[in-house]
């Protein structure tokens, strides 16, 4: 294991440093690690403690991501490591993702960048998706895989709360070929309650990575009684909107998990609402999520026609072509080769 691999974004104040990966800036002393849990001073040298320590290496689909406008239909090799710079009360990976208060080396099995490229093209996926947990506090490792993969041929795919520094974001853009961001709520109160984070930073990623040419979809978990105003539907949408209208929206189910085992699961309709919402704010992509089945398929944003039909992960039908509507020519934003 790779315990003393040398991290990035950061710079010494006295014996203590200064991380620049994520908005959090932890200041950490000596010995001590920052939010994420996985970065400590040793020495006054800041370490990445999980370079290459892989804790989940499995092959999705890349709707699973979500993503439904990047090759539908095709596998992507999704890695992680431990580790989160959030600390949601209903996180789904909880158990890899919250280890802010473990001790000891992380666990996980040791990969190179060429090991991980390697498994991908093996396994015939044609990206390499960095998910399960917020990939930024493996971003040493994941750019790495990046540079690699995109020289063998590959996308990357980065699955992120979009807690990320516009320095570490400026320096991934260039090899990464799509994000997926959760825009959790559109209260900054949330955030600091459920997250132990800020709302802006968010917001910010969103529009940077799509001003640096990545591709951009997002998803909001609609959790019954905390998110699910219409208003805040409304502003979520809004937001989006007002950057490009063809910024695929995923809303979501929640459904009760690690500590928020109290709160109802959403119903149906909810997201329906959130759907309709969605278009009336003028977005030409909406779907729906964590249901059995419906409100996934992609339409054409000009004349309706339905272009993609899904079940769940499982791309039925695909009738775009090259990039366009059949019915009425329409570009079809996305990224389809």
């Amino acid at each position: 294991m790779q315990s003393e691999y040398e991290a990035m974004f950061y710079e010494r104040e006295g014996e203590a440093v200064r991380c620049g990966l994520c908005p959090h800036n932890c200041l950490i002393g000596e010995g001590k690690r920052g939010i994420c849990g996985v970065r400590e001073n040793r020495g006054g040298k800041l370490v990445s403690l999980v370079y290459g320590r892989l804790v989940a290496e499995h092959v999705d689909p890349v709707e699973k991501k979500p993503l439904f406008h990047v090759l539908p239909g095709s596998f992507s090799y999704s890695i992680a490591t431990v580790g989160c710079n959030f600390r949601c009360l209903h996180c789904q990976n909880a158990s890899i993702s919250q280890v802010h208060d473990r001790s000891g080396e992380p666990p996980g099995i040791d990969r190179t960048p060429e090991s991980v490229v390697e498994a991908a093209l093996g396994c015939g996926c044609r990206s390499i998706s960095y998910t399960y947990v917020e990939p930024t506090v493996f971003f040493e490792f994941a750019y790495r895989c990046s540079v690699l993969a995109v020289e063998r041929g590959l996308k990357n795919i980065f699955v992120s709360n979009g807690y990320m520094s516009r320095q570490a974001a400026e320096l991934l853009a260039p090899v990464l070929t799509a994000i997926n961001i959760d825009i959790k709520a559109f209260s900054d109160a949330f955030y600091r309650r459920v997250c132990g984070a800020r709302l802006q930073p968010v917001l910010d990623s969103v529009r940077l990575f799509h001003d640096l040419g990545v591709w951009v979809e997002t998803t909001t978990l609609v959790i019954p009684g905390m998110n699910d105003s219409p208003e805040e539907l409304a502003a979520i949408a809004g937001f989006l909107a007002s950057i490009d209208r063809n910024i695929p929206w995923h809303v979501t189910a929640f459904h009760p998990s690690y500590r928020m085992l109290d709160v109802p699961s959403t119903p149906r309709s909810t997201l329906h609402t959130a759907s309709r919402i969605g278009r009336e704010q003028g977005l030409l992509h909406v779907y729906e999520g964590n249901v059995t089945a419906g409100g996934e398929d992609t339409l054409c944003g000009a004349c309706g026609f339905r272009l993609i039909e899904r079940t769940g992960f499982t791309v039925r039908a695909n009738r775009l072509a090259n990039g366009a509507c059949p019915e009425c020519g329409a570009v079809v934003a996305g990224i389809w080769d």
